[in-house]
């Protein structure tokens, strides 16, 4: 149980238009690319500092069939910041986006944070999504291993704020460094994951994990009625029954634990993580 106290809490810290190219709007509170072609949209939401590259190698899977929104979050991976970023605003931000550009019904694909946005998103804007995917996330992953938890209302996030912007640039960059062996085991991916982290606005991240720390999302989930594939690390799989009891009230939910690797399915169990996704995806109904 230590070790995975150790591992629940590195996460928690890290987590800490135009077509074939980039664009940022100050109405959305994010950064998109457009890719590929299909009357059937997915938009695919990075985790906690990362860059909508990560989705790269799976984006590759479905552009000939799927039109794809790729995320980059305000603030993270080198994108500008935005003042006052909430996971509400961010929640908030992705619905306006789905409806303003007239998106019907998209598939949302989550990684971390992003996976923590997409329950977020199907709970309280059923009727926009289509299906969700989340990969390693869950409603509360701070009840994991204190089921009483109970979220702060209007949280102080000063002392996180204050505590994160006074580390040097160096001190910044060591302690993701330390965090990079406990989120990804493909080692050819660690300093493409740790740039990403270390090129994030200082204060968006400390005032996200201060909000996404403090968000439980185990009774919201009950109004999502979309299908949800859950995609979880395969360490996860030590503790199915708690996991279990997060999930209980979605109606129709697909827990799978990968074969092996951590936090990063897409990189550490890519076959694995590929036959689910395709399996879900392309399934009718």
């Amino acid at each position: 149980m230590e070790k995975f106290v150790k591992f629940s809490i590195t996460i928690i810290a890290f987590i800490s238009i135009v077509i074939n190219g980039h664009a940022q709007d100050d109405l959305y509170p994010f950064e998109f690319q457009k890719t590929g072609k299909g009357s059937q949209s997915i938009i695919f939401i990075p985790g906690f500092a990362c860059s909508g590259d990560v989705w790269n190698e799976t984006r590759l899977d479905y552009e000939q069939d799927f039109t794809c929104y790729t995320l980059t979050m305000a603030g993270f991976a080198g994108v500008a910041p935005q003042p006052g970023p909430t996971f509400r605003k961010w929640r908030t931000g992705i619905a306006d986006f789905i409806e303003q550009n007239q998106i019907d019904k998209p598939i949302i694909i989550g990684h971390s944070m992003g996976g923590g946005i997409a329950m977020a998103l199907a709970a309280y804007h059923p009727q926009l999504i289509s299906k969700i995917i989340v990969v390693d996330a869950l409603p509360c992953l701070p009840a994991l291993t204190k089921p009483s938890f109970k979220a702060i209302e209007n949280k102080d996030c000063s002392p996180i704020i204050s505590q994160m912007t006074s580390f040097t640039d160096e001190q910044f960059y060591q302690l993701q460094k330390q965090s990079i062996t406990q989120l990804v085991a493909d080692t050819s991916k660690h300093n493409l994951v740790l740039n990403w982290s270390v090129k994030s606005d200082r204060t968006t991240f400390a005032q996200m994990y201060c909000h996404y720390s403090n968000t439980d999302l185990r009774e919201v989930v009950g109004a999502i009625q979309c299908p949800v594939l859950v995609l979880l690390e395969s360490y996860f799989v030590n503790f199915k029954p708690a996991i279990q009891e997060q999930f209980k009230h979605i109606k129709e939910v697909n827990l799978q634990y990968a074969t092996k690797g951590l936090h990063f399915i897409m990189y550490d169990d890519r076959d694995w993580y590929k036959n689910q996704l395709d399996s879900f995806i392309r399934k009718e109904g």
